[in-house]
């Protein structure tokens, strides 16, 4: 059942298109997938899927999908929240289910520079109700205003490590918040203590995918980068490849990992960069909710 993309308003949920009479018992499912065609525009699938159980008819099965032509995918800028007009709808469905679970308890994003903590974490914020905070905007603010750049040439890494675990340890004691941390919050083990008061999500990203990401957008505000000679994607690639090294074991403790590449196989992508914010928060919902059921069974136990 197709529908031209000019009667789709980004305000409206695509599902309210559609009137289902009658009551309703089951489940309902929205899947999306985006790709490109021959002139590299996005189009986007999106798929309802009804299933609900008769007594007179026994299981029932809807599925209505859609195809949109010419709507661009959006990309996943830092700094940014863009949500596609299902995406609202699905996402704020799934953060008023999963809430609950959560107990007012904050979220913090880890992950390496570039993952997109800061975009996913806006997206995510909304999805339930929560505040947002960017751990290294919160030191910025604590020290005057001064970019992070400027804190670690003026003072050094240790000085700014030392307000960044204080601003976790505040944020750890405020309810209701989503704190995208920087990339090196992981390094220290006092800062685990601080973010374990809440839920620790770790978005793995490939560093190929990061260091096109950082070289497309400018390392100006990346002050771990190495400047040295070279092009931009290398020397970025071969940083992220160092840094990685020496933080890999210490992502391995947040509570639940995220993949990007995962997602990517769901929805039968191949290149990550087309993979939504709200693609992104919707499968950190659904990891935080397993995560939480799961931990929820064992204590009854």
């Amino acid at each position: 059942m197709g529908v031209p993309c000019g009667s789709l308003q980004s305000s409206s949920p695509w599902i309210g298109t559609e009137k289902i009479d009658g009551r309703v018992n089951g489940f309902l499912r929205v899947s999306q997938r985006w790709k490109k065609d021959s002139s590299r525009k996005a189009v986007h699938f999106s798929e309802l899927q009804l299933r609900s159980e008769s007594a007179q008819h026994g299981p029932v099965s809807l599925t209505v999908s859609y195809a949109c032509k010419d709507f661009r995918v959006p990309t996943l800028q830092s700094g940014n929240s863009p949500m596609s007009f299902d995406g609202n709808w699905l996402l704020k469905s799934k953060g008023e289910e999963v809430a609950p679970y959560l107990n007012e308890r904050c979220i913090f994003l880890v992950g390496m520079m570039g993952s997109g903590k800061t975009t996913v974490g806006k997206v995510l914020s909304e999805a339930l109700a929560y505040s947002f905070v960017d751990s290294d905007k919160y030191v910025e603010e604590a020290l005057g205003g001064s970019p992070v750049t400027q804190i670690f040439k003026q003072f050094g890494e240790s000085y700014f490590r030392d307000y960044e675990s204080e601003a976790l340890r505040n944020l750890s004691l405020m309810p209701r918040q989503v704190v995208a941390t920087g990339g090196g919050a992981v390094v220290r083990d006092i800062n685990w203590k601080y973010m374990k008061k809440g839920l620790t999500v770790y978005l793995q990203v490939p560093l190929d995918a990061l260091a096109r990401r950082i070289a497309a957008v400018g390392m100006n505000s990346r002050p771990l980068l190495d400047f040295g000679s070279g092009d931009a994607y290398t020397k970025i690639f071969m940083s992220l490849f160092t840094l990685s090294k020496k933080r890999r074991q210490a992502y391995s403790n947040a509570d639940v990992t995220v993949s990007l590449q995962h997602i990517a196989a769901q929805e039968g992508l191949e290149d990550l960069s087309d993979i939504t914010p709200s693609a992104i928060a919707l499968e950190v919902l659904v990891q935080i909710q397993g995560f939480l059921l799961r931990n929820e069974e064992g204590m009854s136990i």
